[in-house]
């Protein structure tokens, strides 16, 4: 696993979630040009990644055109699972606790649930997650998963403050 760096220094291997594009109309373009400017010049750096069911869950579950046409856009980011990252998932299923990371609610209407698959390609591949969940006793968030696991895991803000960005 692959640490934080200093100060100053850019962030390496960042795993991102969702949560920054299902309340887009607070972050887009128009409103914060330079956050997207610094999204791009890091995926075209390789350093941020995202796995298949983010993509899945941005194309279901977000309404905003934007959104919509700049995941499309950057489709290659969003990675199909290895087979490693699927046995990884299922331990996280091995924790009773952590099943409920996929409600009763995703599972009738089968709709896409990206948490343990981010978690899970992290774990494998080094890097770190970047949520806006905060860890919670008892819960079965993704900060509360990567803390079991020893999988690194920090806030948008503290990405941002990592980068040097200002807004």
């Amino acid at each position: 696993m692959k640490s934080l760096l200093c100060r100053g220094q850019r962030l390496r291997n960042v795993y991102l979630r969702h949560e920054p594009f299902h309340r887009p109309q607070t972050l887009l373009p128009p409103h914060f040009p330079s956050l997207w400017t610094g999204l791009e010049e890091l995926i075209d750096e390789g350093v941020i990644l995202s796995t298949r069911e983010v993509y899945n869950e941005l194309q279901a579950y977000n309404d905003t055109d934007y959104i919509q046409t700049w995941s499309e856009d950057h489709k290659e980011i969003f990675v199909t699972p290895s087979n490693e990252e699927l046995e990884f998932v299922a331990r996280v299923f091995h924790v009773e606790h952590f099943r409920t990371l996929i409600s009763q609610k995703a599972t009738l209407r089968g709709t896409p649930v990206a948490d343990p698959f981010v978690v899970a390609a992290a774990a494998i591949k080094g890097r770190i997650v970047v949520t806006q969940e905060s860890i919670k006793p008892n819960a079965a968030k993704v900060p509360n998963v990567c803390e079991h696991f020893g999988i690194g895991c920090i806030k948008l803000e503290e990405f941002m403050g990592q980068q040097g960005w200002n807004f």
